[in-house]
Protein backbone atom coordinates (compact mmCIF):
# COMPACT_ATOMS: atom_id res chain seq x y z
CA UNK A 1 0.00 0.00 0.00
CA UNK A 2 1.16 3.57 -0.61
CA UNK A 3 2.72 5.45 2.26
CA UNK A 4 0.02 8.16 2.14
CA UNK A 5 -3.70 8.28 2.76
CA UNK A 6 -4.37 11.98 2.25
CA UNK A 7 -2.93 14.99 0.43
CA UNK A 8 -0.77 15.94 3.39
CA UNK A 9 0.90 12.53 3.34
CA UNK A 10 1.70 12.83 -0.35
CA UNK A 11 3.01 16.36 0.13
CA UNK A 12 5.39 15.00 2.77
CA UNK A 13 6.60 12.23 0.46
CA UNK A 14 7.23 14.69 -2.36
CA UNK A 15 9.12 16.99 -0.02
CA UNK A 16 11.33 14.15 1.21
CA UNK A 17 11.90 12.50 -2.19
CA UNK A 18 15.55 11.76 -3.01
CA UNK A 19 17.53 13.79 -5.51
CA UNK A 20 19.57 12.41 -8.38
CA UNK A 21 22.86 10.76 -7.43
CA UNK A 22 25.35 13.61 -7.78
CA UNK A 23 28.40 11.32 -7.80
CA UNK A 24 26.99 9.12 -10.57
CA UNK A 25 26.04 12.20 -12.54
CA UNK A 26 29.51 13.70 -12.17
CA UNK A 27 31.13 10.42 -13.21
CA UNK A 28 28.83 10.21 -16.23
CA UNK A 29 29.72 13.78 -17.18
CA UNK A 30 33.43 12.93 -16.92
CA UNK A 31 32.96 9.78 -19.02
CA UNK A 32 31.17 11.84 -21.65
CA UNK A 33 34.27 14.00 -22.09
CA UNK A 34 36.35 10.91 -22.90
CA UNK A 35 34.12 9.28 -25.54
CA UNK A 36 35.28 8.97 -29.14
CA UNK A 37 33.53 12.04 -30.52
CA UNK A 38 34.05 15.79 -30.64
CA UNK A 39 32.74 17.68 -27.60
CA UNK A 40 28.92 18.05 -27.66
CA UNK A 41 28.74 16.26 -31.02
CA UNK A 42 25.72 14.24 -29.86
CA UNK A 43 23.95 17.38 -28.69
CA UNK A 44 21.04 16.85 -26.32
CA UNK A 45 21.63 13.09 -26.30
CA UNK A 46 24.64 13.73 -24.10
CA UNK A 47 22.65 15.73 -21.54
CA UNK A 48 19.91 13.12 -21.63
CA UNK A 49 22.32 10.28 -20.86
CA UNK A 50 23.93 12.19 -18.00
CA UNK A 51 20.50 13.03 -16.56
CA UNK A 52 19.48 9.38 -16.79
CA UNK A 53 22.72 8.19 -15.18
CA UNK A 54 22.17 10.48 -12.22
CA UNK A 55 18.68 9.19 -11.54
CA UNK A 56 19.72 5.55 -11.88
CA UNK A 57 22.81 6.07 -9.71
CA UNK A 58 25.03 4.48 -12.34
CA UNK A 59 27.54 6.43 -14.46
CA UNK A 60 27.32 3.78 -17.20
CA UNK A 61 23.65 2.74 -17.14
CA UNK A 62 21.41 0.76 -19.48
CA UNK A 63 17.69 0.97 -20.22
CA UNK A 64 16.39 -2.58 -19.98
CA UNK A 65 12.96 -2.49 -18.32
CA UNK A 66 10.77 0.40 -19.53
CA UNK A 67 7.16 0.46 -18.36
CA UNK A 68 4.18 2.19 -19.96
CA UNK A 69 1.00 2.58 -17.91
CA UNK A 70 -2.29 3.76 -19.39
CA UNK A 71 -4.99 5.05 -17.04
CA UNK A 72 -8.59 5.55 -18.13
CA UNK A 73 -11.29 7.65 -16.49
CA UNK A 74 -14.59 9.29 -17.33
CA UNK A 75 -15.52 12.93 -16.78
CA UNK A 76 -18.86 14.39 -15.78
CA UNK A 77 -18.03 17.57 -17.68
CA UNK A 78 -18.15 15.57 -20.93
CA UNK A 79 -21.95 15.85 -20.79
CA UNK A 80 -21.59 19.52 -21.74
CA UNK A 81 -20.49 18.62 -25.26
CA UNK A 82 -16.79 19.37 -24.93
CA UNK A 83 -15.68 16.34 -26.96
CA UNK A 84 -16.33 15.11 -30.49
CA UNK A 85 -16.86 11.60 -29.10
CA UNK A 86 -19.31 10.17 -26.54
CA UNK A 87 -18.16 9.01 -23.12
CA UNK A 88 -18.74 5.36 -24.11
CA UNK A 89 -15.57 5.54 -26.20
CA UNK A 90 -13.41 5.47 -23.06
CA UNK A 91 -14.45 1.92 -22.17
CA UNK A 92 -14.33 0.84 -25.80
CA UNK A 93 -10.75 2.06 -26.13
CA UNK A 94 -9.76 0.27 -22.92
CA UNK A 95 -10.89 -2.96 -24.55
CA UNK A 96 -8.87 -2.04 -27.62
CA UNK A 97 -5.77 -1.51 -25.47
CA UNK A 98 -6.32 -4.85 -23.78
CA UNK A 99 -6.74 -6.56 -27.17
CA UNK A 100 -3.52 -5.03 -28.50
CA UNK A 101 -5.22 -2.99 -31.20
CA UNK A 102 -4.26 0.61 -30.35
CA UNK A 103 -1.28 2.70 -31.45
CA UNK A 104 0.22 2.51 -27.97
CA UNK A 105 0.33 -1.28 -28.18
CA UNK A 106 2.45 -1.10 -31.31
CA UNK A 107 4.73 1.60 -29.92
CA UNK A 108 5.23 -0.32 -26.67
CA UNK A 109 6.19 -3.44 -28.61
CA UNK A 110 8.69 -1.55 -30.74
CA UNK A 111 10.19 0.07 -27.61
CA UNK A 112 10.42 -3.24 -25.77
CA UNK A 113 8.26 -1.84 -23.01
CA UNK A 114 5.85 -3.53 -20.64
CA UNK A 115 2.34 -2.11 -21.08
CA UNK A 116 -0.25 -2.03 -18.30
CA UNK A 117 -3.79 -0.65 -18.52
CA UNK A 118 -5.88 0.50 -15.54
CA UNK A 119 -9.51 1.62 -15.85
CA UNK A 120 -10.69 3.74 -12.92
CA UNK A 121 -14.41 3.55 -12.12
CA UNK A 122 -15.56 4.15 -15.69
CA UNK A 123 -19.17 3.64 -14.64
CA UNK A 124 -18.79 6.47 -12.09
CA UNK A 125 -17.67 9.65 -13.88
CA UNK A 126 -16.24 12.51 -11.91
CA UNK A 127 -18.62 15.35 -11.10
CA UNK A 128 -19.07 18.23 -13.53
CA UNK A 129 -16.54 20.74 -12.20
CA UNK A 130 -18.64 23.71 -13.27
CA UNK A 131 -21.11 22.67 -10.54
CA UNK A 132 -18.70 21.54 -7.81
CA UNK A 133 -15.38 19.76 -7.28
CA UNK A 134 -14.71 16.96 -9.78
CA UNK A 135 -13.52 14.74 -6.93
CA UNK A 136 -13.46 14.77 -3.17
CA UNK A 137 -10.02 14.54 -1.58
CA UNK A 138 -10.79 10.92 -0.69
CA UNK A 139 -11.69 10.01 -4.28
CA UNK A 140 -8.64 11.80 -5.62
CA UNK A 141 -6.38 10.04 -3.13
CA UNK A 142 -7.73 6.65 -4.22
CA UNK A 143 -6.85 7.49 -7.83
CA UNK A 144 -3.41 8.77 -6.79
CA UNK A 145 -2.84 5.52 -4.90
CA UNK A 146 -3.87 3.49 -7.96
CA UNK A 147 -1.19 5.24 -9.98
CA UNK A 148 1.36 4.84 -7.19
CA UNK A 149 0.72 1.09 -6.93
CA UNK A 150 0.81 0.59 -10.71
CA UNK A 151 4.52 1.42 -10.96
CA UNK A 152 6.87 -1.56 -11.01
CA UNK A 153 9.82 -0.61 -8.76
CA UNK A 154 12.02 -2.81 -10.97
CA UNK A 155 11.35 -0.68 -14.04
CA UNK A 156 14.06 1.74 -15.15
CA UNK A 157 12.06 4.15 -17.32
CA UNK A 158 8.40 5.14 -17.02
CA UNK A 159 5.79 6.50 -19.41
CA UNK A 160 2.25 7.25 -18.25
CA UNK A 161 -0.62 7.86 -20.64
CA UNK A 162 -4.36 8.26 -20.53
CA UNK A 163 -7.72 7.66 -22.10
CA UNK A 164 -10.77 9.67 -21.06
CA UNK A 165 -13.36 11.48 -23.13
CA UNK A 166 -13.37 15.09 -21.92
CA UNK A 167 -9.93 15.03 -20.39
CA UNK A 168 -8.40 17.79 -22.54
CA UNK A 169 -11.04 20.06 -20.99
CA UNK A 170 -9.95 18.96 -17.54
CA UNK A 171 -6.29 19.48 -18.44
CA UNK A 172 -7.01 22.94 -19.84
CA UNK A 173 -8.84 23.92 -16.66
CA UNK A 174 -5.94 22.71 -14.50
CA UNK A 175 -3.39 24.59 -16.60
CA UNK A 176 -5.46 27.76 -16.54
CA UNK A 177 -5.96 27.52 -12.77
CA UNK A 178 -2.26 26.88 -12.09
CA UNK A 179 -0.65 29.26 -14.57
CA UNK A 180 -3.24 31.93 -15.30
CA UNK A 181 -4.33 33.47 -18.58
CA UNK A 182 -7.65 33.21 -20.33
CA UNK A 183 -9.54 29.95 -20.73
CA UNK A 184 -9.37 30.36 -24.51
CA UNK A 185 -5.56 30.32 -24.27
CA UNK A 186 -5.64 26.78 -22.87
CA UNK A 187 -8.69 25.17 -24.49
CA UNK A 188 -7.87 23.35 -27.74
CA UNK A 189 -9.72 21.14 -30.18
CA UNK A 190 -8.85 17.89 -28.40
CA UNK A 191 -10.58 15.07 -30.25
CA UNK A 192 -11.50 17.47 -33.05
CA UNK A 193 -14.36 19.67 -31.88
CA UNK A 194 -15.69 22.31 -34.28
CA UNK A 195 -15.69 26.05 -33.60
CA UNK A 196 -18.91 25.85 -31.59
CA UNK A 197 -17.50 22.99 -29.54
CA UNK A 198 -14.29 24.93 -28.94
CA UNK A 199 -16.28 27.92 -27.68
CA UNK A 200 -18.23 25.63 -25.36
CA UNK A 201 -14.99 24.13 -24.10
CA UNK A 202 -13.50 27.56 -23.33
CA UNK A 203 -16.68 28.57 -21.50
CA UNK A 204 -16.63 25.37 -19.43
CA UNK A 205 -12.95 25.86 -18.54
CA UNK A 206 -13.59 29.46 -17.53
CA UNK A 207 -16.56 28.50 -15.34
CA UNK A 208 -14.56 25.78 -13.64
CA UNK A 209 -11.56 27.97 -12.96
CA UNK A 210 -13.70 30.82 -11.65
CA UNK A 211 -15.45 28.42 -9.28
CA UNK A 212 -12.31 26.72 -7.99
CA UNK A 213 -9.69 29.43 -7.54
CA UNK A 214 -6.82 28.98 -5.08
CA UNK A 215 -5.24 25.92 -3.53
CA UNK A 216 -2.08 24.01 -4.37
CA UNK A 217 -1.57 21.53 -7.18
CA UNK A 218 -3.20 18.58 -5.43
CA UNK A 219 -6.26 20.58 -4.48
CA UNK A 220 -6.53 21.83 -8.07
CA UNK A 221 -6.20 18.26 -9.31
CA UNK A 222 -9.16 17.17 -7.18
CA UNK A 223 -11.33 20.13 -8.10
CA UNK A 224 -10.74 20.18 -11.86
CA UNK A 225 -9.07 16.87 -12.74
CA UNK A 226 -10.10 13.33 -13.44
CA UNK A 227 -9.25 9.97 -11.98
CA UNK A 228 -6.87 9.15 -14.82
CA UNK A 229 -5.02 12.45 -14.36
CA UNK A 230 -4.72 11.77 -10.63
CA UNK A 231 -3.45 8.26 -11.33
CA UNK A 232 -0.82 9.63 -13.70
CA UNK A 233 0.27 12.09 -11.01
CA UNK A 234 0.46 9.26 -8.48
CA UNK A 235 2.61 7.15 -10.79
CA UNK A 236 4.96 10.07 -11.53
CA UNK A 237 5.27 10.72 -7.78
CA UNK A 238 6.07 7.06 -7.09
CA UNK A 239 8.72 7.10 -9.79
CA UNK A 240 10.28 10.13 -8.09
CA UNK A 241 10.63 8.26 -4.80
CA UNK A 242 12.08 5.22 -6.64
CA UNK A 243 14.48 7.31 -8.75
CA UNK A 244 12.86 6.00 -11.94
CA UNK A 245 13.21 8.50 -14.80
CA UNK A 246 9.93 9.53 -16.44
CA UNK A 247 9.13 10.63 -19.98
CA UNK A 248 6.11 12.95 -19.96
CA UNK A 249 3.57 12.58 -22.74
CA UNK A 250 1.37 15.35 -24.13
CA UNK A 251 -0.95 18.05 -22.83
CA UNK A 252 -2.98 15.93 -20.43
CA UNK A 253 -0.02 14.13 -18.89
CA UNK A 254 1.81 17.45 -18.56
CA UNK A 255 -1.19 18.98 -16.77
CA UNK A 256 -1.24 16.07 -14.33
CA UNK A 257 2.50 16.48 -13.75
CA UNK A 258 2.05 20.23 -13.25
CA UNK A 259 -0.13 19.50 -10.23
CA UNK A 260 2.89 17.86 -8.59
CA UNK A 261 5.23 20.68 -9.60
CA UNK A 262 2.89 23.28 -8.14
CA UNK A 263 2.80 21.29 -4.89
CA UNK A 264 6.55 20.66 -4.58
CA UNK A 265 8.97 22.59 -6.77
CA UNK A 266 11.42 19.67 -7.21
CA UNK A 267 8.78 17.08 -8.02
CA UNK A 268 9.53 16.81 -11.74
CA UNK A 269 13.34 16.79 -11.70
CA UNK A 270 13.22 13.13 -12.77
CA UNK A 271 11.06 13.94 -15.82
CA UNK A 272 11.77 14.92 -19.40
CA UNK A 273 9.17 15.97 -21.98
CA UNK A 274 8.80 13.30 -24.62
CA UNK A 275 7.25 15.41 -27.33
CA UNK A 276 5.45 18.60 -28.25
CA UNK A 277 1.81 17.76 -28.87
CA UNK A 278 -0.21 19.38 -31.64
CA UNK A 279 -2.72 20.36 -28.94
CA UNK A 280 -2.22 24.10 -29.09
CA UNK A 281 -1.48 24.94 -25.46
CA UNK A 282 1.00 22.14 -24.83
CA UNK A 283 4.01 24.28 -25.73
CA UNK A 284 2.90 26.95 -23.30
CA UNK A 285 2.44 24.35 -20.57
CA UNK A 286 5.90 22.86 -21.19
CA UNK A 287 7.39 26.35 -21.02
CA UNK A 288 5.71 26.87 -17.65
CA UNK A 289 7.26 23.58 -16.49
CA UNK A 290 10.65 24.49 -18.01
CA UNK A 291 10.68 21.31 -20.09
CA UNK A 292 12.02 21.17 -23.66
CA UNK A 293 10.45 18.37 -25.72
CA UNK A 294 12.58 15.66 -27.31
CA UNK A 295 10.32 15.24 -30.36
CA UNK A 296 7.89 17.37 -32.35
CA UNK A 297 5.91 15.23 -34.79
CA UNK A 298 2.45 16.88 -34.73
CA UNK A 299 1.08 14.02 -32.63
CA UNK A 300 -2.01 14.52 -30.47
CA UNK A 301 -3.30 11.02 -29.85
CA UNK A 302 -2.69 10.70 -26.13
CA UNK A 303 -2.39 7.13 -24.82
CA UNK A 304 1.22 7.93 -23.88
CA UNK A 305 2.07 7.59 -27.57
CA UNK A 306 4.48 10.51 -27.97
CA UNK A 307 6.38 9.59 -24.82
CA UNK A 308 6.45 5.92 -25.85
CA UNK A 309 8.09 6.92 -29.11
CA UNK A 310 10.61 9.00 -27.15
CA UNK A 311 11.69 5.88 -25.24
CA UNK A 312 13.76 5.14 -28.34
CA UNK A 313 15.55 8.48 -28.01
CA UNK A 314 16.40 7.85 -24.35
CA UNK A 315 17.56 4.34 -25.18
CA UNK A 316 19.76 5.68 -27.97
CA UNK A 317 21.26 8.35 -25.72
CA UNK A 318 22.08 5.86 -22.99
CA UNK A 319 23.40 3.26 -25.45
CA UNK A 320 25.81 5.76 -26.97
CA UNK A 321 26.96 6.99 -23.58
CA UNK A 322 27.50 3.54 -22.07
CA UNK A 323 28.52 1.60 -25.16
CA UNK A 324 30.92 3.93 -26.94
CA UNK A 325 34.64 3.47 -26.40
CA UNK A 326 36.74 6.17 -24.78
CA UNK A 327 39.67 7.62 -26.70
CA UNK A 328 42.11 5.54 -24.65
CA UNK A 329 40.10 2.32 -25.10
CA UNK A 330 39.92 2.82 -28.86
CA UNK A 331 43.51 3.94 -29.25
CA UNK A 332 42.33 7.18 -30.84
CA UNK A 333 44.16 10.43 -30.28
CA UNK A 334 41.92 12.89 -28.46
CA UNK A 335 43.55 16.01 -29.83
Amino acid sequence: MPDFDDFEGLRALLSAAPAADAQAQAAARERNTQLTKPPAALGRLEDLAIWYAGWRGNPRPAVSSPQIIIFAGNHGVAAQGVSAFPAEVTAQMVLNFQAGGAAINQLAQVAGARLDVHALDLDRPTADFTHGPAMSEADCVIALQTGWDAVDPASDLLVVGEMGIGNTTSAAAIACALFGGDAADWAGRGTGVDDAGLATKARVVDEGVQRHRGGDGLETLARLGGRELAAMAGAIARARTERIPVILDGFICSAAAACLAQTEGRALEHCVAGHLSAEGAHGRLLAALNKTPLLSLDMRLGEGSGAALAIQVVKAAVACHSGMATFSEAGVADG
